[in-house]
């Protein structure tokens, strides 16, 4: 699933949640499904932060130089 698909999912369940409609084993069900949704979105964007890169300037024919933002 994508992330932005795991994050709207994810706003679903808070809203469910909120609600105040879901029973209590509903309620555990939704939660459940919460905890594993955020934990996959945080693996994703950790995954992703190592590929970022900076660009820290421009060399002499006009290519940008980067470096790994997990350098900083």
């Amino acid at each position: 699933m994508e992330f932005e698909k795991k994050i709207k999912e994810l706003e679903n369940i808070v809203e469910k949640l909120g609600s105040g409609e879901l029973s209590l084993e509903d309620s555990i069900k939704f939660y459940e499904k919460g905890v594993k949704l955020s934990h996959e979105c945080s693996r994703q964007l950790n995954k992703s932060e190592e590929k970022v890169q900076q660009l820290i300037d421009i060399n002499s024919e006009g290519e940008p130089l980067t470096k790994d933002f997990k350098d900083n």
